[in-house]
C-alpha cells in the first residue's frame, strides 16, 4: 500500500549517490508534513541535511524516485 516516506538526505561531494536515511512512514500527508517540519527545526540535525517527503508504494520505490536526476525548471523572466 502506498504511503508517505520521510527521508533525511545528507550532503555529499559526488552527485551520483545520495546518502539517504528513512526516518518514518506515514499514511497521512499532514502527519508526514508536520514530522518533516519538526525535523527541519530540530537543532540536533545537521543544517546541511535535507528532509524530503515522498509518496511511494514502498521504501525501495521511494529511494529510486529520490535518487533520479531531475533538471531544474527554467525560470521565465516574469517568475524571478
Amino acid at each position: 500500500m502506498a504511503a508517505y516516506h520521510v527521508y533525511r538526505i545528507s550532503p555529499t561531494i559526488a552527485k551520483l549517490v545520495k546518502p539517504m536515511e528513512l526516518l518514518q512512514v506515514f499514511d497521512n500527508y499532514k502527519d508526514a508534513r508536520s514530522f518533516t517540519r519538526e525535523q527541519r527545526q530540530d537543532t540536533s540535525n545537521s543544517p546541511q541535511d535535507t528532509f524530503k517527503v515522498i509518496f511511494a508504494d514502498n521504501a525501495l520505490d521511494a529511494e529510486e524516485k529520490l535518487a533520479e536526476f531531475r533538471e531544474k525548471p527554467i525560470m521565465k523572466e516574469w517568475e524571478k
